[in-house]
């Protein structure tokens, strides 16, 4: 970029976009003619390339633009007011210097060489075809046919549609062109796909269609399952038999039969299946009985490159990769009541959606696939990522048993006692009004009762929250702390009791979670349809809805929960020798923090005490203000002031670690686990002081967060195995933050325990050791 000048501009390939003077500022900090500066005092370790310690690209940036270039910067170092910066810069001012030697292209090499030898020149294909088909380089030579037209693909039939951005779609309706493109995919090693069903549940979606694309601006639908308009609602279709279409559906081959002929490049282990999301994909095809392996996932890819910088929907990436508007779903099927089932959507329209998805697929999969090497992230997706999507894809079909009876019972009861409670708020209120509208409740709060705190919203209604509520309620207020009662009751029986029942899959008489791997910025799993990971567990009441899920007749539940560890996770990478003893020693690490931070013995410490000590641990690692442990232990915010400050004289090492933290998130946009793993901080350096300050906290804890989230995929991806591999009939069902639940014969619960927390114990080795919990039980809250 030092080169780049009024008539020079860089191409970035992996961004396709050129890059000028505005962009080198926007990388550097400063111009192009100081870019040499700022990387003589970064440095670069890839290329031995010293700089000086502690100064980062955008430190390096600052200096430059005050001082003007390194020579002046180092004559006026005594200057820097930052003791350690100041101190650096005048120790190391000599490796300084010879770094700027190192990064400073030379301008007076002689050019030998005249620029139109350097033209793109066309191979010899006499010598490359022979050459490329004795190496067996399919995926080369499939491009170099395409490129040159030599033994190309069928030409189009009729069917074939051009859609925007001049691809060639094609509509395969006979065996015949689909055996063409099972050729081209395995001639090619590659395929991009994706099905069309009629459900977003994969456990009951009927397959309509599938997409197939083996290069950029070529894709096919191959239509399966389609009906005449009106033919039938969406999920439930009338394909006249076994798969057969109805006498009045559009011309498409027999669904089982188009199965059968695409099976075996599905499940040849030389063809790479490729997908947005492709576990879906995985699962729909499972149905039919067909296992798609290998695969590559965009969303993934995507996922692991920028996790937390954008979304990774397919829709989005066209858009912000590709510069392509993809057609929407609603396009083709209408929306509200007009709204159709794709399998009801005319061909020609569902063969640019759906063909436009793989090859969309496939271009972005050409982008992305070659950076997992370029930026060091081979390490992330290859042993954490892509072989979790078939384990997750396996737990996802499996479920876990809901008791329906049980849950009916449970949502009773929580309606009954939520009714109670509300007639106890209406006899302290004095009136009856809408327990549910903030706007009420606020006016009822800090109007007619005059309690203190009220505070109005844009709206001009006061502010309801829980905190608020919470706050009133340990001030003694009754009202408040009913309302917090009645909101939890509620809560559970609309989110869990009532709606659990409804998603008990009919055929399988369980519920099957889905879980999302591209959401969470730290790597962590999320659960939707429904969410298991937020079932609360600190209430009675939601433990009693964990005793709604039950393992099948003659087996238990097994629960292997790791113990304390992003706390064993800070002690490892902060490098806090206390912490690492007291957990290699295996003592009551509340207990130990209590003892150090309020200077009272362990022995015969009053559980109050530990508990605030525990409230201190985990506070730490979410970056917990003065304020919100205050609020959080109820005790004046002076004193949650001096347990933190008394922390971290006790534990400086967590501090520094916190600082550090902060200050490559704001040099480098993001964090780091210890695998490897970038947790994106896009709001690090906001000038709004709220959202600066949440980056901040999400900072510290992300290289946590992940390391954990990373720890525990690990140990998911080698219990599959080696259950099958010890002749173990349990199965993982649930992953939930730190614990994964199994469903175990019950003769085999032994085994399966001490196996499991082996792996699991075994899937990180740092400094101090990982520790699992495992329990067992006929219900999930017995087993944990």
């Amino acid at each position: 970029m030092q080169l780049v000048g009024p008539r020079v501009r860089m191409l970035d390939p992996m961004k396709n976009r050129f890059i000028g003077p505005d962009e080198v500022v926007e990388r550097f900090g400063v111009g192009p003619d100081r870019v040499v500066d700022v990387q003589a005092l970064a440095g670069d370790s890839t290329d031995n390339v010293p700089g000086v310690p502690g100064i980062g690209v955008k430190t390096a940036a600052q200096l430059i633009e005050e001082y003007g270039d390194l020579e002046n910067l180092l004559a006026h170092a005594s200057e820097i007011k930052q003791p350690k910066r100041r101190e650096n810069l005048i120790e190391h001012a000599d490796l300084a210097r010879i770094s700027l030697e190192l990064v400073t292209l030379r301008l007076d090499v002689p050019v030998e060489e005249k620029i139109a030898e350097f033209r793109k020149k066309l191979p010899n294909l006499d010598v490359l075809i022979p050459f490329l088909e004795e190496q067996g380089f399919k995926t080369i030579l499939s491009k170099v046919r395409a490129e040159f037209g030599i033994d190309a693909p069928a030409a189009a039939t009729p069917d074939t549609a051009t859609a925007p951005g001049d691809a060639a779609y094609e509509l395969v309706q006979d065996e015949a062109a689909l055996k063409a493109w099972i050729d081209a995919a395995a001639a090619a090693g590659i395929v991009a796909f994706d099905t069309e069903t009629t459900s977003l549940d994969s456990m009951v979606a009927e397959l309509v269609g599938l997409s197939l694309s083996v290069e950029g601006g070529r894709a096919c639908y191959i239509p399966v399952g389609h009906v005449a308009p009106g033919g039938a609602p969406d999920g439930e279709l009338d394909l006249g038999g076994s798969g057969a279409p109805a006498a009045d559906a559009p011309k498409q081959i027999d669904r089982d039969r188009a199965v059968d002929l695409l099976r075996p490049m599905f499940q040849d282990p030389g063809i790479l299946k490729v997908g947005h999301n492709i576990k879906y994909d995985m699962q729909i095809m499972a149905r039919y009985g067909v296992e798609v392996a290998p695969v590559d996932d965009t969303m993934i890819l995507s996922y692991v490159l920028e996790g937390g910088a954008h979304g990774h929907g397919l829709d989005e990436l066209a858009s912000l990769l590709l510069g392509h508007t993809n057609i929407k779903y609603g396009e083709v099927t209408g929306t509200g009541k007009k709204r159709i089932g794709f399998a009801e959507v005319a061909l020609d329209k569902a063969l640019d959606y759906a063909a436009e998805d793989a090859e969309v697929t496939g271009r972005l999969y050409r982008q992305f696939r070659p950076r997992i090497a370029g930026e060091r992230m081979a390490t992330v997706y290859e042993t954490l990522e892509r072989p979790l999507i078939p384990v997750l894809s396996d737990m996802e079909r499996a479920g876990i048993i809901v008791d329906a009876p049980f849950l009916k019972g449970l949502s009773s009861d929580f309606e009954k006692r939520a009714a109670d409670i509300a007639a106890e708020i209406h006899k302290l209120a004095g009136r009856e009004f809408n327990i549910g509208s903030p706007k009420q409740l606020g006016e009822i709060l800090f109007d007619e009762m005059s309690l203190p705190g009220g505070k109005k919203t844009k709206t001009g209604a006061y502010a309801t929250g829980a905190d608020i509520l919470e706050d009133l309620a340990a001030q003694g207020h009754d009202l408040p702390a009913r309302v917090v009662d009645w909101r939890q009751l509620t809560k559970l029986k609309s989110t869990y009791t009532d709606a659990l029942v409804g998603q008990i899959n009919p055929d399988t008489g369980r519920v099957h979670t889905s879980y999302a791997q591209a959401v969470a910025s730290t790597g962590r799993l999320s659960s939707n349809d429904p969410n298991l990971q937020n079932i609360p567990i600190r209430t009675e009441e939601g433990r009693k809805i964990r005793r709604a899920f039950v393992a099948e007749k003659g087996c238990v539940l097994l629960s292997a929960d790791y113990s304390q560890i992003e706390l064993r996770l800070l002690a490892h990478v902060a490098g806090i020798e206390t912490l690492r003893e007291a957990f290699r020693d295996g003592e009551d690490i509340h207990a130990m923090t209590a003892s150090e931070v309020f200077g009272v013995p362990v022995e015969g410490m009053e559980s109050s005490v530990r508990n605030r000590a525990k409230a201190i641990n985990f506070g730490i690692i979410y970056g917990i203000s003065a304020f919100g442990l205050a609020r959080q232990l109820r005790i004046p915010q002076g004193e949650a002031k001096t347990y933190i400050a008394n922390y971290f004289e006790k534990f400086p090492g967590i501090k520094d670690y916190m600082e550090t933290t902060k200050t490559f998130a704001r040099e480098h946009g993001y964090v780091q686990t210890i695998f490897g793993r970038k947790c994106h901080t896009p709001g690090i350096s906001d000038k709004n002081p709220a959202r600066r300050n949440f980056s901040e906290r999400a900072a510290i804890n992300a290289p946590l967060q992940g390391a954990a989230a990373d720890i525990i995929k690990r140990a998911m991806i080698r219990v599959a195995p080696a259950l099958e591999e010890a002749g173990i009939k349990a199965k993982m069902l649930l992953q939930v933050h730190d614990e994964l639940i199994f469903e175990v014969p019950e003769n085999e619960l032994d085994e399966t325990a001490a196996l499991a927390k082996k792996i699991m114990e075994d899937a990180a080795h740092l400094d101090v050791p990982l520790v699992v919990e495992t329990g067992s039980g006929v219900n999930w809250d017995e087993a944990h």
